[in-house]
């Protein structure tokens, strides 16, 4: 039995996306300060490691990469 064939369908141009869609991310001040924050603890970070500080180096980074930045992202 042969099948059946789909029905056309027009061709309607859509109408463009608004500017400000709900998915996009809208950075304010308060998220550029605690990238740069992050930013800053990281670089310090890894100089505090080239200068050999073991302590304080790893707890920057750690700081910086799993605390700071995905804050910035969030908020």
């Amino acid at each position: 039995m042969p099948r059946p064939t789909p029905a056309r369908t027009r061709n309607v141009p859509s109408a463009p996306a608004p500017p400000d869609t709900a998915g996009s991310l809208r950075f304010t001040p308060k998220n550029l300060a605690v990238l740069g924050a992050g930013l800053l603890s990281i670089i310090v970070g890894y100089v505090l490691l080239g200068n050999a500080d073991t302590v304080l180096a790893p707890l920057l980074l750690v700081l910086g990469y799993a605390v700071l930045i995905p804050l910035g992202i969030i908020l």
